[in-house]
């Protein structure tokens, strides 16, 4: 496994001034040579871009320490305190660090191993992660069981010391290029909803798994269909017991809502300029009211980073805090207006795209400016990782105590 473990992790952590600066430079020095095409690419509705490339990039970072950096110290992190945490994304961000392909592994997978986990089934996939040379992705959403994963349909059953699984999983981010899947299943007969469930790690390159991408409007095809055939993995890679997924399952969501998500959502800042930058190309910066709507999306931007912030102070990261819940129907919210505020800063601009050329028998690419690609891609930020409906219910729920929703 390569150290992860440089001088920003020596027993006097720096001041965040200093800390800033070293990523700084390490990235002025690195994000260069075969590495310069990367910049800015492979954020949300870009994950498609340079996928080998940036899994090139995954071991790049863990060479000088850079990927895990929230990790403790005995699973190969830095072990960073949290507002430096913080500061390395958004140092990453403005630095234009592309969308990281381990981003499953690390934010999600990762963390759950870390505190559900057995120290075996730590000591085998976490060194990976870090050494940015296995890749995840996560099998939780289905045809039926999309917002609601606890109707999840997919079943495994035991056949010596093997689990043996059959069904679908859809929206599978990146599933084609990925190493492992975590997934959600059914193992006990007759279960119904959070009873019954496993947390299974199986691999994906094995006859009886195939990968359909879905091609989008975006004309990319990061998402996946999964089908599991007699697909099979080891009796002993559950995390947890067996039955007892969906606690371990709830664990992962709340990484996903954790610091690596936030540096995504500091590029936000960047998708601002570009719109700051259409409108005043097409002649639009000179409308008042346009004006406005940006400064008010910059506004929420800032507001946007303080209340992430402030819910990752937690004693407990796989226990969601209240604050938290409110962050998903936050900063989903927020994107899509971007969107829309993207499209009228473009002016006339914005009915205009175009494909590229096409091999015989297909459509060829849809070529977009960054504005087109937010504002189609972030029509699908309401609705995956839960829809505002469903974070509505959950803020409702779980964080105001309010009767449950009729069934």
């Amino acid at each position: 496994m390569v150290a992860a473990v440089t001088s920003a992790s020596a027993a006097a952590c720096p001041t965040e001034a200093d800390f800033r600066e070293e990523v700084r430079q390490w990235m002025a020095e690195h994000l260069r040579g075969d590495f310069a095409l990367l910049a800015h690419r492979g954020g949300p509705g870009d994950e498609h871009a340079f996928v080998e490339e940036r899994m090139a990039w995954e071991r790049e970072l863990a060479s000088g320490g850079w990927t895990c950096v929230g990790w403790p110290t005995e699973h190969g992190g830095r072990g960073l305190p949290l507002h430096l945490e913080v500061a390395f994304h958004e140092e990453y961000a403005r630095a234009g660090g592309p969308g990281r392909a381990g981003l499953i592994g690390e934010g999600l997978l990762g963390p759950t191993l870390i505190h559900f986990a057995s120290p075996e089934i730590q000591q085998r996939f976490l060194p990976g992660i870090v050494s940015g040379e296995q890749f995840w992705c996560q099998g939780y959403s289905e045809p039926n069981a999309g917002s609601d994963l606890a109707n999840v349909s997919t079943r495994a059953h035991r056949e010596g010391d093997e689990w043996v699984i059959d069904g679908q999983k859809v929206w599978t981010s990146l599933a084609q290029w990925s190493d492992w899947c975590f997934v959600v299943a059914r193992t006990e007969e007759d279960s119904q909803r959070h009873h019954g469930l496993s947390y299974l790690l199986v691999p994906m390159d094995q006859p009886g798994i195939e990968v359909r991408p879905i091609r989008q409007i975006t004309g990319t095809a990061e998402f996946n269909e999964v089908f599991f055939d007699g697909a099979r993995t080891s009796a002993d890679l559950v995390v947890g017991e067996p039955g007892d997924g969906w606690r371990v399952a709830m664990g992962t969501l709340a990484f996903e809502r954790g610091v690596l998500t936030l540096g995504q959502q500091m590029a936000f800042q960047r998708e601002l300029d570009h719109i700051v930058a259409a409108a005043r190309e097409s002649g639009r910066w000179s409308d008042p009211v346009l004006r406005d709507r940006i400064m008010s999306l910059v506004v929420r931007v800032r507001i946007m980073r303080w209340n992430a912030t402030r819910a990752l102070r937690t004693d407990d990261a796989a226990q969601l805090p209240r604050e938290a819940m409110i962050n998903k129907l936050y900063w989903a919210s927020l994107h899509r207006d971007m969107g829309e505020v993207a499209m009228d800063a473009m002016g006339a601009g914005a009915m205009v795209t175009r494909y590229s050329a096409a091999d015989e028998g297909d459509a060829g690419d849809l070529e977009m400016s960054p504005e087109h690609k937010l504002f189609f891609f972030s029509r699908s930020d309401t609705l995956y990782g839960g829809s505002n409906e469903i974070q509505r219910n959950v803020i409702g729920e779980r964080a105001l105590g309010l009767p449950r929703e009729p069934r």
